[in-house]
């Protein structure tokens, strides 16, 4: 499923990002952000189902 692999590719983009930024780094926040869209969509997804 592509939502999955978007999400998976996503976290451990984060996950890399993490061992040289803050936490609080923008660039950070942005992506955390984004993962937890896909996160929301995916939840979305399973209620549907």
């Amino acid at each position: 499923m592509e939502l999955i692999r978007k999400i998976e590719e996503l976290r451990l983009e984060l996950n890399k990002l993490a061992m040289y930024k803050r936490l609080a780094d923008r660039e950070m926040l942005i992506l955390s952000q984004k993962l937890d869209q896909l996160l929301n969509e995916y939840q979305d997804f399973k209620q549907v189902k």
